[in-house]
């Protein structure tokens, strides 16, 4: 199918994109910055830029679907008067125009899903909800009425409308576990509140297998709660988090210190929902992920974990014979596609970008299409703390299909040596071993900051992009939870 993505940069976003990709969708996406997309999306997206209502019917010809999560984070700043007409503008103005572009397509796209969030039912203590409860009157919730109304009139020109509420979302790289990991890690999370309101969350695997779901299933039409079917106490969560990280949960975060913090927004941030999504269910919906012990294992446990050791035997590289490494980091990923595939995705150095946390913001620099070889080079820009720095890649050993070397010969390391290996499997899957030899700059200096700061950045690197690689490829069934 050919298909259209609003909001494809995002977090949701990118993880959908490549969720289609692996089905052999030709995705377009909608973007603000092209140049800037092209860095976050990879080679294989269709990138068109936003534009007037006439630009975005241009873009919508030849799609047969539409996925809809364009729209501003309700978690960012202060809800001033200002702050909340961008977010409604963003979701109900952005969906009205989007809807009257379809309406104007020729031929019009089949099927709308146009995402919605559980804060259409606002705080309702501990009374069960489903997609048939009552909306809040409050600014969440009237701004989820009009953002699904929007959507619906779209069904006026013969198109399937699917709007699912979507809960928080458990993933890599953003979500509510970019917010809290390094907080957690740090043994200074806790409860929001009294703990005691419940927490709609969801998988970020599921989830975007939810909205895939809904765009190729015609019964999938109105609303359908994006949430897992278990949910849980934010004291749950927020105990069960910590002691999956070998921490405590023991400072709470009291709600008059939220309000300070975030004005009004602070309600969201403790609503209760206990949302069960019983119509999702009903359809026959299968959750990898339906509860949140899985989810967390998933995250959190041994697969695809990043693993440290010192240096002690480096492997003969003329890079590593001028510059000594301290440090190796080792990754195992399993995935359930062919090896020719896998390693012609990363063979063309522009999907890095898609296999980086969206914080790293990185750059590439060096004019496309990218040659990959030995002895080329490609420039990118990086953002390592506050600071934006530059980073030179060498390929020292390109053997296709089977294994390849970049090494860093200007950026923040004192040395970096990676070895990525690929091997088919009997079954038809790939193993994909990542070896990594590093060594940070300023010696004892730096020492200490790669514990306090580099090995926990580089583990948010690689956690993210063993994601990324199982949402494109397939997690291997050897390997699921």
């Amino acid at each position: 199918m050919h298909i259209l993505v609003t909001g494809a940069t995002g977090f949701v976003g990118r993880a959908l994109v490549l969720r289609l990709l692996r089905d052999g969708h030709h995705v377009r996406a909608w973007v603000r910055s092209p140049r800037r997309a092209a860095d976050l999306l990879g080679a294989e997206v269709e990138l068109v830029a936003a534009g007037d209502e006439a630009a975005l019917v241009r873009a919508l010809t030849g799609c047969e679907a539409v996925i809809h999560l364009a729209g501003e984070s309700v978690g960012v700043g202060r809800w001033t008067a200002a702050r909340k007409r961008e977010l409604w503008d963003s979701r109900v103005a952005l969906t009205e125009m989007l809807v009257r572009a379809i309406a104007r397509a020729e031929p019009r796209p089949r099927v709308l899903v146009s995402a919605s969030a559980v804060g259409y039912y606002g705080d309702r203590g501990d009374e069960e909800l489903d997609e048939t409860s009552r909306p809040a009157d409050d600014f969440l919730g009237s701004m989820c009425q009009a953002w699904e109304a929007a959507a619906r009139k779209a069904e006026a020109h013969g198109v399937r409308v699917c709007t699912p509420r979507l809960g928080l979302v458990m993933g890599h790289g953003g979500g509510v576990l970019g917010e809290l990991l390094p907080i957690f890690r740090a043994g200074l999370g806790g409860p929001l509140g009294s703990g005691e309101q419940w927490f709609p969350w969801i998988h970020l695997h599921d989830l975007v297998e939810l909205l895939a779901t809904a765009m190729t299933d015609a019964r999938y039409s109105g609303p359908v709660l994006a949430v897992a079917p278990q949910p849980v106490t934010n004291l749950c969560f927020s105990q069960a988090l910590a002691e999956s990280l070998g921490r405590k949960a023991r400072l709470p975060v009291p709600r008059l210190a939220l309000r300070i913090v975030k004005g009004e927004a602070a309600d969201a941030l403790v609503a209760s929902q206990r949302a069960v999504p019983a119509r999702t269910l009903a359809l026959g919906f299968g959750f990898q992920f339906p509860t949140l012990p899985a989810a967390l294992d998933d995250l959190l446990g041994g697969r695809d974990r990043p693993h440290f050791a010192p240096a002690e035997m480096a492997p003969p590289s003329p890079y590593l014979a001028r510059r000594s490494a301290t440090t190796v980091l080792r990754q195992s990923t399993v995935v359930a596609a062919p090896n020719s595939a896998v390693f012609a995705f990363f063979s063309r150095a522009e999907n890095l970008g898609i296999m980086t946390p969206r914080a790293a913001v990185m750059q590439i620099l060096t004019p496309r299409p990218l040659i990959v070889e030995a002895g080329r080079h490609i420039d990118y820009k990086l953002q390592v703390g506050p600071v934006r720095v530059r980073w030179t890649t060498e390929f020292e050993l390109w053997e296709p299909d089977r294994r390849f070397v970049d090494v860093q010969t200007r950026g923040p390391f004192a040395a970096w040596w990676h070895e990525h290996r690929f091997a088919p499997r009997e079954d038809g899957g790939t193993q994909m071993d990542d070896t990594v030899y590093f060594r940070p700059p300023l010696g004892p200096i730096g020492r200490i900051a790669e514990a306090l700061f580099v090995r926990p950045r580089l583990r948010e690197i690689f956690e993210y992009r063993a994601q990324a690689i199982r949402l494109r490829f397939g997690a291997h069934p050897a390997t699921d939870v």
